[in-house]
């Protein structure tokens, strides 16, 4: 067995490598960036070795840099992760020239199936079902039309060395090819150094199902069941699960069977990841083989028990899987959240800077937590917006659900914006909890984009009662202030308004043994807990029954949330409440004149000059944050007055672009 490894990848999966290298009694070495010298995996690794600037492309994905780290500190193998270098042929092979195990397959199964154009030919030459499309690389966007065309609208472009949603676009039409090739191109080259693009058929209503391989180097070969990973947003995958609520016993066979056919065919050793788009008929058809780990491997480890990490380190050293094909067990159900660093009510744009609070929920009981972060940590521009996977394991889908639901309520994240309200919602939503869901469900649910106020809360009574309990709580505290004028000292009244979402919710509280008893229009909720102002996550019981939720006082409002629903009551006297019913509304700012920066990110193009005049829909400017481009456009018609920033500046969330006449 190894005494030293490398991780050549950072964050998350840096940090997961390193806890079962610890397991197995194996010294780590961390690769970092100068962005990320002060990085949990780097705290958590034996030993750091810094590659260079900021960007991946001159650290992260620079071989040199990182074989000569494995030299200077004597590491014997190298663990990939996932993403950067995860899936370079080159990589592997020149790891193996300089004597050095690379965990993952050979490099000759990392060039044939880690490409996109390839691995479809061999998955038709082995028999398997593929999906109608071009498999050659396209030279221009003019021949991608062309493509197109024949193959027929919608069609997917996508990046030959892609993966996790970058370098790929749906089209519909001949405008979509022609913009989505050239996006495609640029994201490819900018995130793994190849912009080579292909064509396929996008299947309407589609299931995105895979299935876990595992080989060793003695010709074993195994499936461990699928992971169900349909619910994605722009083609990256938001929740998975294991098992899918679709397939049955005799399709999962036949998928893993197909699935282990593949990985035979090119000697694969290692884990990896056959990946299906399966029919409402329950019809599947091969995509792509990911050579590597992939993000959502803890749900496979929860329902068999198995550590994949381990395994990928064990075939590298050269031992035999000790198991076989029927000890494979399916155990319960499992889900993962992916917690990302974006605004699910800013249109999901990135959300970047520092965690002020950072306070995940509890490990243990089904639940896990992967992450690569820390309270007080930065959120770089530079890399992914996942900052963390939430895990459960539950003994049904209903019980993971529920478990999920909680566990998310109990996730305190502060500084930045996080998707956990939308993963909220998504949890409690009919059709995911039905399982009748494809990889159209958020576009198709949320053709409009999230909003908090699109997820009804069942009992918006007992938020105000909550609310009306941190007003107590604060209020007997302010009057227990020493050295108070004898007879002017504050009373605490025992009627209170609401004012939330627009209606007023009238309140009698009164004191019980541990809390509070809040009555509204004839219901009571007796609600207990040792809850203390400031602190953000609320727990306790309202009338017997375990409540967890976040709260915050921000001016003369508590933010709540609970269950992907956000809102901001007031807590007001009688007397308050009325006179605030008589005051004008303020209006906000008339900001119609101005392209605002809607994330922060590097400025890559201004695609317009002082002067010109623009028709709504026409491109305006190009942003880049966490490796991803993105297309701002005009929403109306209008001539260009002044261009604020320029090319190459790092904008900050709504600083101003362009500004209009």
């Amino acid at each position: 067995m190894f005494k030293k490894i490398l991780i050549a990848n950072r964050g998350e999966i840096a940090c997961r490598v390193i806890k079962t290298a610890r397991k197995m009694g194996i010294a780590t070495v961390a690769v970092y960036s100068e962005a990320d010298k002060d990085a949990l995996f780097v705290e958590m690794a034996d030993e750091g070795v810094c590659i260079g600037p900021a960007p991946s492309k001159e650290s992260y994905l620079v071989m040199d840099k990182i074989i000569a780290a494995c030299k200077q500190t004597g590491a014997e193998a190298v663990h990939p992760g996932y993403g950067f270098l995860s899936e370079n042929e080159e990589f592997s092979r020149r790891l193996e020239e300089e004597g050095i195990k690379f965990i993952g397959p050979k490099h000759y199964s990392v060039g044939k199936m880690g490409d996109k154009i390839e691995s479809k030919k061999l998955a038709m030459e082995a028999g398997v079902n593929t999906i109608p499309g071009h498999n050659e690389a396209i030279s221009g966007p003019d021949e991608a039309v062309e493509i197109a065309k024949k193959i027929g609208y919608p069609v997917m472009i996508k990046a030959s060395a892609g993966g996790g949603g970058k370098g790929l676009r749906v089209a519909f039409d001949d405008k979509e090819a022609h913009e989505g090739f050239a996006a495609c191109v640029n994201e490819a080259r900018n995130s793994f150094g190849d912009d080579r693009v292909f064509i396929e058929k996008f299947v309407v209503e589609p299931r995105h199902i895979e299935i876990q391989v595992l080989a060793d180097s003695f010709g074993n070969t195994l499936y461990l069941n699928e992971r169900e990973c349909s619910i994605q947003r722009r083609h990256q995958k938001v929740i998975e699960e294991a098992p899918s609520p679709f397939i049955d016993p005799a399709t999962r066979k036949a998928m893993g069977e197909q699935a282990v056919a593949l990985a035979k065919a090119v000697n694969y050793e290692s884990a990896g990841t056959v990946e299906f788009v399966v029919g409402a008929d329950k019809s599947f058809y091969f995509l792509e083989m990911n050579t590597r780990l992939q993000v959502e491997h803890p749900v496979t480890e929860n329902i068999t028990g198995i550590d994949l990490v381990e395994q990928m380190i064990r075939v590298a050293a050269g031992e035999k899987l000790a198991f076989t094909q029927d000890d494979i067990k399916l155990d319960g159900w499992s889900m993962e959240c992916r917690i990302n660093a974006e605004d699910p009510f800013r249109g999901f744009l990135p959300s970047t800077g520092r965690l002020v609070k950072f306070q995940p929920p509890a490990e243990g009981n089904g639940v896990r937590v992967d992450t690569g972060v820390y309270e007080g940590g930065e959120i770089s521009m530079y890399y992914d917006s996942m900052i963390a996977k939430l895990i459960v394991h539950g003994k049904d889908r209903n019980d993971a659900i529920q478990l999920m639901r909680d566990a998310l309520n109990h996730f305190v994240i502060r500084g930045i914006s996080s998707n956990i309200p939308f993963q909220a919602a998504l949890l409690q939503h009919p059709r995911f909890c039905s399982g009748n869901f494809n990889t159209g469900f958020i576009a198709e649910e949320y053709p409009q984009g999230f909003d908090a106020s699109m997820v009804p809360h069942d009992d918006p009574a007992l938020l105000a009662a909550v609310a009306t309990f941190a007003r107590m709580r604060y209020i007997e505290r302010a009057v227990q202030i020493d050295s108070q004028l004898a007879g002017h000292g504050r009373k605490v009244p025992k009627n209170w308004v609401v004012v939330m979402g627009g209606k007023h919710y009238p309140v009698t509280a009164r004191h019980i043994d541990g809390g509070l008893s809040i009555t509204y229009e004839g219901r009571t909720y007796d609600i207990l807990s040792d809850w203390t102002f400031g602190n953000l996550l609320f727990t306790g019981t309202v009338n017997g029954k375990p409540l967890a939720l976040q709260i915050e006082r921000r001016g003369l409002r508590y933010r709540i949330s609970h269950f992907g629903l956000q809102v901001e009551p007031m807590v007001m006297t009688v007397r308050a409440a009325h006179l605030l019913s008589l005051m004008p509304e303020k209006l906000p700012p008339d900001m119609s004149k101005f392209l605002l920066s809607p994330m922060p990110g590097l400025l890559r193009e201004v695609a317009v000059a002082e002067g010109q005049d623009v028709k709504a829909g026409e491109k305006l400017a190009v942003i880049e944050a966490m490796k991803m481009e993105n297309l701002l456009r005009a929403e109306q018609d209008g001539k260009v007055k002044k261009i604020v920033a320029k090319p190459g500046a790092s904008l900050s969330v709504d600083e101003v672009i362009i500004e209009f006449e």
